[in-house]
């Protein structure tokens, strides 16, 4: 039993560094210019990390599990809440100003 959860926790870590290293090679490539529409795009992306982040927090039996949880739904909301921000003020730039001309 023991063999299994070592290897489901290489596995695990496994596949974490791999999702890293093709998150930072995808973003390296994405032109700055483009990066304000593509955090804002993403949003749906924090949501399900919260959602699995709610879900580990809600299935841990030890003290880790719970701590691993709290930060992972607190750092995954403060995501959410900063594309937020990021998309309102890049839809900020696209209406038109009040002011008249002259």
């Amino acid at each position: 039993m023991d063999a299994q959860i070592a290897i489901g926790g290489v596995i695990a870590l496994y596949i974490f560094l791999l999702a890293v290293f093709t998150g930072y090679e995808v973003i390296s490539r994405v032109p700055a210019i483009l990066h304000t529409p593509l955090m804002s795009g993403s949003n749906f992306v924090h949501g399900i990390v919260v959602v699995g982040s709610l879900y580990a927090l809600l299935d841990a039996t030890s003290i880790l599990g719970v701590v691993v949880g709290f930060f992972g739904v607190l750092l995954g909301a403060a995501n959410v809440a900063g594309a937020y921000v990021v998309t309102e003020r890049m839809l900020q730039m696209f209406k038109p100003s009040d002011r008249k001309p002259r």
